[in-house]
């Protein structure tokens, strides 16, 4: 599939998502809040998609990561029906969707940065590069729980949903834990797929200057 295609077939499903989650979500309160990045992350790929152009996989990811960023907004990750019937199912304590969802903080940012870092530092492929990821992800996930913080000190019970800590004093840790090991997933099942698309996305990007 070409990029152009990829691009518009992932943007209209983003669309569908969009507006299927904005109507009569739990609080729209809390869908702004969860819905906020997604949105902000779209438009920001878009406006500079002609000036610096990821990876198909790197686009999949993001998209992937705003259906469920959507989808918890809608719900709350607290009340997601999906993970409900799990909870019920397997005899668990809590809804899960929000132990997904810090998984995938970590899993998509990985590849994210890892492009950008190639493309734009002076870093290569190899441990340290590895290490700077994780280190960042992890960055990532810690800033995202003192923005849940600050939130739930400024408008106080309105933010419980957001923060989705279900009666769990380590959710705070379980987050972080989370957010790391996908990144370490992620860069082990993608750093070859990956390396292999911005060598093609770097020789074509090296014919069209020459051309």
């Amino acid at each position: 599939m070409k990029k152009s295609s990829l691009l518009a077939s992932l943007l209209l499903v983003l669309l569908l998502v969009f507006i299927w989650s904005a109507i009569r979500p739990h609080d729209y309160f809390t869908w702004l809040l969860e819905v906020l990045p997604a949105m902000a992350a779209v438009a920001l790929l878009w406006a500079t998609r002609s000036r610096f152009e990821f990876t198909s996989l790197a686009y999949i990811l993001i998209a992937v990561h705003a259906v469920v960023l959507m989808v918890g907004g809608h719900y709350t990750y607290a009340e997601v029906p999906l993970f409900d019937w799990v909870r019920d199912a397997l005899g668990l304590e809590r809804n899960h969707y929000d132990r997904l969802g810090h998984f995938i903080q970590g899993f998509v940012p990985a590849i994210v940065a890892r492009e950008i870092l190639l493309r734009q530092s002076p870093l290569r492929r190899g441990k340290w590069l590895f290490a700077v990821v994780v280190s960042f992800c992890l960055s990532i996930s810690a800033f995202y729980e003192l923005i849940e913080w600050w939130v739930a000190l400024a408008t106080g019970s309105a933010a419980e949903a957001f923060l989705g800590t279900q009666g769990d004093a380590w959710d705070t840790q379980w987050d972080m834990a989370l957010a790391l090991s996908g990144a370490v997933t992620s860069l082990l099942i993608f750093q070859g797929l990956h390396d292999r698309q911005l060598d093609r996305l770097e020789a074509k990007r090296s014919h069209s200057i020459s051309a």
